[in-house]
């Protein structure tokens, strides 16, 4: 999904080994490894793709990735989007390491259904394949899914924003990602579960791309079309600091409560500033770390991950509601990202 925040320079850093080109592989991490891992080559490399290399969420994640790959003695190799949605790179960057003998592939897919068929060829040729993060469409298309449960995500803020409104009648805005991409249709709905709501309940729903510029120009239409909207759902926390923007133009920015998901420094952040009130918090180290090693797990000895892994998901608030489990955002800067 879409993911837009500045990155500090210690990121900025970490992306360097990505390079700016999906088509152009990095090789980055330790030499050969320590016999165990070792394939008749010699040498066990893993492939890391991510949606681009500039996000902090992808940034996060290919540290995790360099970080396990060095204490594993395995190479890593980075490729990325050119941008968020550039399946074309995707699958070229996929072929080329399958053709340099990568033992598996840690993925976040783009697209999620068009990636498929390259997927398909690396799997025939032996390779592990694993997403991270979102999906691919059918799920069944990887070996294994490793990611966050974005319905639980969901749900969690539902449950939060229902008890935070202490009875009061709820007028719904949903600040959506883009039609059909599982990550957003996934927390949508689980906010509405949390929420113990439907769509019918919904006064306006708009869809931001997870972008703050067009968060805020939803939450504008929104007003002009329900102007007692009271509750904000959003894809993530760009999103929802395009809401406050709107509604602190309005003067409503005190008495609308915001709901979001991702758990990066700038949305965590802003929950201890009192713009959002709570965001559910997801870890993309984690993700690529297990991915790596379940790879070294392939390559010592043909056991394949398989399934769905949950790397967790944890309510972010400073304004805890009773029968809502959640940690302060001291503990959110603490495991934040970005």
């Amino acid at each position: 999904m879409s993911r837009t925040s500045r990155l500090p320079s210690s990121l900025l850093r970490a992306a360097a080994c990505t390079g700016v080109a999906a088509l152009a592989l990095t090789a980055c991490g330790s030499g050969s490894g320590s016999g165990s891992t070792s394939t008749g080559s010699g040498e066990v490399k893993v492939g890391l793709i991510t949606k681009t290399d500039t996000n902090p969420f992808f940034v996060k994640m290919k540290e995790g990735a360099e970080k396990t790959a060095k204490a594993e003695g395995v190479k890593l190799m980075t490729a990325a989007g050119k941008f968020d949605g550039d399946n074309a790179g995707q699958v070229t960057a996929l072929e080329n390491m399958v053709a340099s003998g990568v033992k598996g592939i840690l993925i976040t897919p783009s697209d999620s259904k068009a990636i498929v068929p390259a997927i398909e060829k690396a799997k025939a040729k032996g390779v592990l394949v694993i997403a991270l993060d979102t999906p691919t469409e059918p799920q069944s298309a990887v070996d294994a899914l490793f990611a966050t449960d974005n319905l639980k995500a969901g749900e969690l803020i539902g449950e939060y924003a229902k008890a935070a409104m202490k009875g009061k009648t709820a007028k719904i805005a949903a600040l959506d990602l883009a039609p059909g991409v599982s990550v957003g249709v996934q927390r949508h709905n689980g906010f509405l579960k949390g929420f113990g709501a439907t769509d019918k309940d919904v006064a306006c729903a708009q869809d931001t791309g997870g972008d703050q510029s067009k968060g805020q120009t939803a939450m504008e239409n929104c007003l002009q079309k329900e102007p007692g909207i009271n509750v904000v759902y959003t894809i993530n926390e760009p999103a929802a600091l395009g809401a406050y923007t709107a509604l602190k133009a309005k003067g409503r920015e005190k008495d609308v409560l915001i709901v979001s998901v991702d758990g990066g420094c700038t949305g965590t952040r802003a929950v201890k500033e009192g713009k959002i009130a709570a965001t559910s918090q997801q870890y993309p180290l984690k993700m690529a770390a297990e991915g790596v090693k379940a790879v070294v797990t392939y390559a010592k000895d043909g056991k394949k991950a398989s399934g769905y892994t949950d790397t967790g998901v944890t309510l972010i608030t400073d304004k805890a509601q009773d029968g809502v489990a959640s940690k302060d955002t001291a503990y959110g800067l603490e495991n934040c990202w970005g």
